[in-house]
C-alpha cells in the first residue's frame, strides 16, 4: 500500500469497525499523489510515481553496470544472476519469437523493456514505495508507443508501402466479397486496437492487483476491533496471499509485454503472402 496520505486514510483516521465510521475503501483517489515538487496548476511537478520510475531506472542501470563492469570468465554471483536474466529474455523470448539471426539486434530493446516493466511492477510490494508505477496508464502507454513506432518503422523499412498496407489490412484476395470488410476490421485492429491493448493489458492487471492489496490491507486494520479481530486475521492472511500472487503477476506481465513486442517485430519482418 502506498505511503501517500490519500491511500492510508484508514490508518491516519484510526478508523475501526464499530467506531461509527464507514469503511474507507480504496478507489481512484488511491492512485492520485500530491506533488513532491511543483504544483498541479502549473502542470510542472514531480510526484511519487515519477520518483519511483526514476529510481527504478537507476536501480536497473546500476545493477547491470555492477554485474558487467568487470566481467569474468567464471562469473561471480551478481554477474551470474544478471547473465541468467539477460539470457532468459534473449534465448527464451527474442530467439524463440524472432529468430537468432534477425532477433539479435533487438535483444537490448527487449531486455530493457522487460526489466524496466518488471521493476515498475515490483515497487508495489517494496516497503515505503508500495505502489506499482505501471498502474498509471501513462507509463504503459509510452512503452507501448515505443513498440508501436518500432513496429511501424520496421514494417515500412522491410516491406515498403504496399507491403505495409497488406500487412496491416490482412489483404487476401481469396476472401472474395468479404475482403473489404475483413481489411477494414484488420486495419483498425492493427493500427488502433493493437497499441491500446498492449498498454491496457499491463495497466489493468497492475491497477486491479494494487486495488486488491489496498482493500485487504485496509480491511485488516479496519476490522481490528472487538469481535472483528478474527476477521482481521483472515484479511491479513489474504493480504499475504495476494502479495505472493502479485509477485507472480508482476513477472508474468513483464514477460507478456515483451513477448507481444517480439511478436509484433516478427510480424513486421515476415512478408505477407
Amino acid at each position: 500500500m502506498s505511503a501517500d496520505p490519500t491511500q492510508v486514510l484508514a490508518f491516519e483516521t484510526d478508523c475501526h469497525i464499530f467506531d461509527g465510521c464507514g469503511f474507507p475503501s480504496p478507489g481512484l483517489h488511491s492512485f492520485l499523489f500530491e506533488p513532491l515538487w511543483g504544483d498541479h496548476d502549473s502542470n510542472l511537478y514531480f510526484n511519487k510515481p515519477m520518483l519511483l520510475a526514476l529510481l527504478g531506472s537507476i536501480v536497473i542501470v546500476g545493477f547491470f553496470w555492477a554485474a558487467f563492469r568487470k566481467p569474468k570468465v567464471v562469473p561471480g554471483k551478481l554477474q551470474m544472476v544478471a547473465e541468467a536474466g539477460y539470457d532468459f529474455i534473449r534465448r527464451g523470448v527474442v530467439y524463440e519469437t524472432i529468430g537468432k539471426k534477425e532477433g539479435e539486434k533487438y535483444v537490448p530493446l527487449v531486455v530493457s523493456l522487460f526489466f524496466f516493466v518488471w521493476m515498475m511492477n515490483l515497487w508495489s510490494i517494496i516497503p515505503v514505495a508500495q505502489f506499482p508505477v505501471t498502474s498509471i496508464i501513462a507509463y504503459p502507454a509510452v512503452l507501448a508507443a515505443i513498440v508501436y513506432v518500432t513496429w511501424i518503422t520496421l514494417t515500412f523499412k522491410r516491406q515498403g508501402f504496399v507491403g505495409f498496407f497488406k500487412n496491416v489490412t490482412g489483404y487476401d484476395k481469396s476472401l472474395g466479397p468479404v475482403l473489404p470488410l475483413a481489411m477494414l476490421i484488420e486495419f483498425f485492429s492493427n493500427i488502433l486496437i493493437r497499441p491500446f491493448t498492449h498498454a491496457v493489458r499491463l495497466f489493468a492487471n497492475m491497477f486491479a492487483g494494487h486495488t486488491l492489496l489496498l482493500l485487504f490491507t485496509i480491511a485488516s486494520w479496519y476490522l481490528l476491533n472487538g469481535v472483528g479481530i478474527a476477521y482481521a486475521g483472515v484479511s491479513f492472511i489474504m493480504t499475504v496471499v495476494m502479495t505472493a500472487f502479485e509477485l507472480f503477476i508482476q513477472a508474468l506481465q513483464a514477460y507478456v509485454f515483451v513477448l507481444l513486442t517480439c511478436t509484433y517485430i516478427q510480424g513486421a519482418m515476415a512478408e505477407h503472402h
